[in-house]
């Protein structure tokens, strides 16, 4: 079976990619420029250059192809308007859609984001029925995921679909470095500044093994949180210090600090300039967004 890929070089996706090999499928990872693949070179694995928001590019790849896994998104923090996002995240997701319909794909999963349900407390785990909270109700980048996802279950007549939605990935081959900024934070610094929150993290390697077994156990029509372990930031830089063997002094940053910057942001963002400084990203450092993982458990292993 030959599953195509979108959005190969990301970190979710190259991660999926080595899964799906090491368990003998074939891949097609689609990429906008294959020098920007940092996973390595196998006898199964094609890597096609294009961009889903070309219908023609879409239609050129997907031909021979038996499932689909929708990685691609555009996750940067810093674009100014919601339709910056929608080109890719829905309009893109439209168009692999169509394609996949056109082809008798087997089944299509999109990979979501957490964020497009709403997280609770540690004694109230947010999970898969519950709606979408503020302040991630105001992001754009979570909008548009959430619209992307609600077009793929639109589409359930027509197409066997199934939504994954992992939390915060870490793990190899983040290579801008994406979520792994976190890290770069903490590691061998002499002060730590942490915000309030927190939020559930989990280890690629594990949200890569949940996307696989979604092809086989996901079921049509359903969406599945790919969390891990919910942790406050103090917790986190606490965890990443033991690792490192370095002993940082930690220091919170008071909220109204964050949300005076976040303020300052969205004032800038205002006059066109490009910042991920945003009230709306303030916000969301000062939140515990925490998820329960039950169903994935239970649903894909």
């Amino acid at each position: 079976m030959k599953v195509l890929v979108t959005g190969a070089n990301g970190l979710l996706a190259t991660n999926t990619i080595i899964e799906l090999l090491s368990l003998g499928y074939s891949v097609k990872g689609l990429i906008r420029n294959k020098n920007n693949f940092v996973g390595h070179t196998h006898e199964n694995l094609e890597l096609e250059e294009g961009d889903i928001t070309r219908v023609s590019d879409i239609e050129r790849v997907i031909k021979d192809c038996d499932y689909v896994i929708h990685a691609a998104a555009n996750t940067s923090q810093d674009l100014l308007k919601y339709s910056d996002y929608e080109h890719v995240n829905v309009n893109g997701t439209k168009n692999l859609l169509q394609a996949s319909i056109n082809n008798n794909i087997k089944k299509f999963i999109y990979v979501s984001t957490a964020n497009t349900f709403g997280f609770g407390s540690m004694e109230n785990l947010g999970n898969e029925s519950q709606e979408i909270r503020h302040p991630f109700s105001k992001s754009y980048y979570a909008l548009s995921k959430l619209e992307g996802q609600k077009h793929v279950l639109s589409a359930l007549e027509n197409l066997d679909v199934v939504v994954v939605n992992p939390t915060f990935m870490l793990g190899a081959y983040d290579s801008k470095p994406s979520s792994g900024k976190i890290i770069l934070m903490g590691f061998n610094k002499r002060f730590v500044f942490y915000p309030p929150g927190g939020k559930n993290f989990i280890h690629v390697k594990d949200a890569a093994k949940g996307v696989v077994n979604a092809i086989e156990k996901g079921k049509k029509g359903e969406a599945y949180l790919l969390a891990g372990e919910n942790l406050s930031y103090k917790d986190f830089f606490n965890k990443l210090s033991m690792k490192t063997d370095n002993k940082p002094v930690l220091i919170q940053l008071p909220k109204t600090v964050l949300l005076s910057m976040g303020y300052l942001g969205s004032f800038i963002r205002r006059i066109g300039v490009k910042t991920s400084l945003s009230r709306t990203n303030m916000r969301i450092l000062c939140v515990k967004n925490y998820y329960s993982n039950q169903k994935a458990i239970e649903g894909l292993n």
